[in-house]
């Protein structure tokens, strides 16, 4: 049976893998429904506002996602753990030459719910 510490890292790799193959289902379920993005300079955005700017409509072309990261920390009390890591995230829209890029700490929240890490 796997560690906490590499389930926690399966997940991350599952998000990755599952984010650029434009898989928004998996990516939702691999977050609790009471989640929350803390972005610098943007409002706290829950799973449904997640869901609702991710979604890409079925004949619409979708964007193209890269992305690393490097875990620095991970810490396990009981059924919560916190991951530290930098994060660097490249998207191209559709039909664009132009990537967004962001890139920096990251801070993730992790809680175990029926023996699964989100």
């Amino acid at each position: 049976m796997a560690t906490d510490e590499e389930q926690i890292r399966d997940v991350v790799s599952r998000w990755h893998v599952a984010t650029k193959a434009g898989d928004l289902d998996t990516v939702l379920n691999l977050m609790t429904d009471d989640v929350v993005f803390l972005v610098a300079g943007r409002p706290p955005m829950n799973k449904a506002e997640f869901a609702a700017i991710s979604r890409t409509p079925a004949d619409a072309p979708r964007p193209q996602f890269e992305s690393s990261q490097t875990i620095r920390e991970i810490q396990v009390a009981g059924d919560f753990a916190y991951l530290w890591s930098e994060l660097s995230v490249r998207v191209t829209p559709p039909g664009s030459s132009s990537p967004i890029e962001r890139a920096g700490h990251t801070l993730t929240v992790f809680r175990k719910v029926d023996g699964q890490w989100l």
